[in-house]
């Protein structure tokens, strides 16, 4: 049963970074986390009266 627990979970932890490492969505396709967008925010240099 240990033999069986131990391959089980052995076979998971390689799918899951076997799918991480080819589903990768950055812009240099290498793996690991998207890189966020830079999005413009306005910004006012007055204060309103």
């Amino acid at each position: 049963m240990v033999e069986v627990l131990t391959a089980s979970t052995l076979l998971t932890v390689l799918g899951l970074a076997l799918w991480f490492l080819a589903d990768s969505d950055d812009d240099n396709s290498g793996g690991g986390l998207m890189e966020p967008a830079l999005v413009p925010i306005p910004v006012r240099h007055q204060r309103r009266s």
